[in-house]
């Protein structure tokens, strides 16, 4: 695997298999359809060519603000085959969020899906004066301005000024011009300041990660693949769509997350990138649907959950028993294998990443046959940095670190990384850079971890104060502490949200401000306490809550919130002396009351 660029690996995977076989799968009219190479490329070619004659060069941004459908997986290809720098977000970011990465990349055109995400554009257009172009997917779309234009009318416009041996021609030259160090993509992700930071992350980057990848996991050629996270994530983009395209693995793109469950059954794939929050979800969906069933069937599945799983401690320990295996058997015969066929039937493996993935889920799919193996990353590598195997899985841990990396532990327990798929930096940012990456090329990750006795890499906490939930999505909590402070009735936030499925809040409240809103609403009280627990101050607090966070995105904000009785103090433990909140106190006092909202 030897390529200068992204573009020229995909070239060749489109030589290679051609029209032999299925390079994506999407749902039209209801139906799942396919393309093959020789079309996808087709498709690639001529959008790339429509850019430039829309006056997009190298170097330039190109914003993609998209659900997931084959058309962002042609406009990312297209916009990196002229030497142009995707910059895709999350579709469900807001007006205000887009216009800053916009604003801070000096996007030249923009992508968008739909007229949702259309509107969101026209917002912020006029202030964003590097802004030429803004492109349609849909046909239909409610704007009449020459900002404006369709993705087929793109498309066209390549058909009508080239023959397609002219078009071919340019776009082999485009694809040629482009560097191993030039900028592939931004990938805007969360800094404790609150805004974002732009990646960037060339060329170089990603494909040594692909080639480090492979090395571990090894080819997936024979798979075929259902891919539901946002392919404007990182993790998704490397794994479950180059790493697999370049394998010749047809990919097929879920309708939506809702539809997983359905679009497994339909499709039957093999292989699956996915985070926590799935694994999860189908493991309470299965144990909930097994506590409808009558007792002698709930006792033969949990009977067979428990052969399970000493089944897979015992070869975790490199240990076996024969009594275990002659009931591992029937507990496959009898629970196990009809688990799998409800899921498919064809399932070999969960790449998992984004977050950690809580012990007894690991436990549960290797237990049923399932093979789950949970690997670790962030953005700042392209992602992946060490990854469990087919043949080297351990629970608990991310597995080997790439053959292409370098991995110490600082003196403070913090894991560093150096090697080829390290980014280049942070746009614009060269102190984050330089506080990210030192002379050395040493990158820090403002993760704390060990080594295990298999060499295997263990996050046993994180440094730096971003959180992932469940979901995958980096969030920085700080910023949305001070944001939701700024009500009157707010003394302290601790936002909850680290590796869960929803941000959750503990509040301490300003009683004095409290005491005056029960006189506006004549609401009668003999102790403060009893103020915190009255609903119509419960509700006027959520409906202040409500509104500062209005131009958070969805997974941004608290859906449920907790008040204090007692105040935060430097004596209780929960302050420093310099008054910064010690989260870790808060949380280990508060447990019982943080579980409580997540039930």
């Amino acid at each position: 695997m030897n390529f200068s660029s992204i573009p020229a690996m995909f070239i060749e995977v489109c030589k290679r298999y051609g029209n032999t076989r299925t390079a994506f799968k999407f749902k039209k009219n209801g139906k799942y359809i396919g393309i093959n190479h020789i079309e996808l490329c087709d498709m690639v070619e001529k959008v790339a060519l429509g850019l430039m004659e829309l006056g997009i060069h190298k170097g330039d941004r190109v914003g993609i603000m998209s659900e997931n459908r084959i058309e962002w997986v042609i406009s990312s290809l297209a916009i990196n085959s002229i030497g142009g720098i995707d910059v895709p977000i999350f579709p469900i970011l807001t007006s205000k969020q887009a216009e800053f990465i916009y604003s801070d990349c000096e996007a030249s055109a923009i992508i968008v899906s739909n007229n949702f995400q259309l509107n969101k554009v026209l917002q912020f257009k006029d202030s964003l004066p590097s802004l030429r172009q803004i492109i349609v997917m849909n046909e239909e779309f409610d704007s009449k301005d020459v900002f404006v234009k369709s993705f087929t009318g793109l498309m066209a416009r390549a058909e009508e000024i080239k023959t397609p041996e002219e078009r071919r021609a340019i776009f082999i030259e485009q694809i040629s011009k482009i560097k191993p160090d030039d900028l592939l993509t931004l990938i805007y992700t969360s800094g404790t300041t609150g805004n974002p930071k732009g990646v960037m992350l060339t060329h170089r980057n990603l494909l040594a990660n692909i080639r480090g990848s492979l090395d571990v996991l090894g080819s997936f050629e024979n798979d075929t693949s259902l891919s539901y996270l946002p392919l404007c994530h990182t993790y998704e983009r490397m794994a479950g769509f180059y790493t697999l395209l370049y394998s010749g693995c047809p990919i097929a793109l879920a309708e939506s997350i809702e539809t997983i469950s359905s679009n497994i059954i339909e499709l039957k794939p093999s292989i699956i990138t996915t985070v926590p929050k799935l694994l999860e979800t189908i493991k309470k969906k299965i144990f909930a649907g097994m506590d409808r069933e009558k007792s002698s069937k709930k006792k033969v599945f949990n009977w067979a959950i428990d052969v399970g799983v000493k089944y897979v401690r015992l070869k975790q320990n490199n240990k076996s028993s024969i009594v275990n295996l002659a009931q591992y058997k029937l507990a496959d015969k009898l629970v196990f294998s009809k688990i799998r066929e409800k899921m498919g039937g064809n399932i070999r493996a969960f790449l998992c990443g984004g977050a950690a993935l809580p012990d007894d889920v690991y436990e549960f799919f290797l237990a049923v046959g399932i093979t789950v193996l949970q690997g670790y990353g962030l953005t700042e590598n392209s992602p992946v940095i060490a990854v469990n195997n087919f043949d080297d899985n351990e629970i608990g841990t991310n597995g080997s670190v790439l053959p292409n990396l370098e991995v110490r532990i600082a003196e403070d327990g913090e894991i560093l990384v150096k090697g080829p798929s390290v980014m280049k930096g942070y746009w614009n940012d060269p102190i984050a850079t330089k506080e990210a990456i030192d002379e050395d090329g040493w990158l820090y990750t403002g993760d704390i971890g060990v080594f295990t006795k298999k060499n295997h890499l263990k996050i046993t906490d994180r440094k730096k104060n971003i959180f992932v939930s469940s979901g995958g999505k980096n969030i920085a909590p700080q910023p949305i502490e001070n944001l939701l402070s700024q009500s009157k009735y707010i003394e302290h936030c601790v936002l909850i949200g680290d590796n869960r499925e929803y941000i959750t809040a503990l509040l301490t409240p300003n009683f004095e401000q409290l005491k005056s809103l029960a006189e506006d609403f004549k609401i009668e009280y003999k102790v403060e306490d009893e103020l915190i627990a009255n609903t119509m101050i419960i509700r006027h607090i959520q409906k202040d809550i409500d509104y500062l966070q209005k131009d958070l995105s969805k997974f941004e904000k608290v859906r449920r919130f907790q008040i204090l009785s007692k105040p935060f103090t430097v004596d209780g433990g929960e302050l420093s002396p310099k008054m910064s909140i010690k989260r870790h106190i808060v949380q280990n006092k508060y447990q019982d009351m943080i579980e409580m909202m997540y039930n």
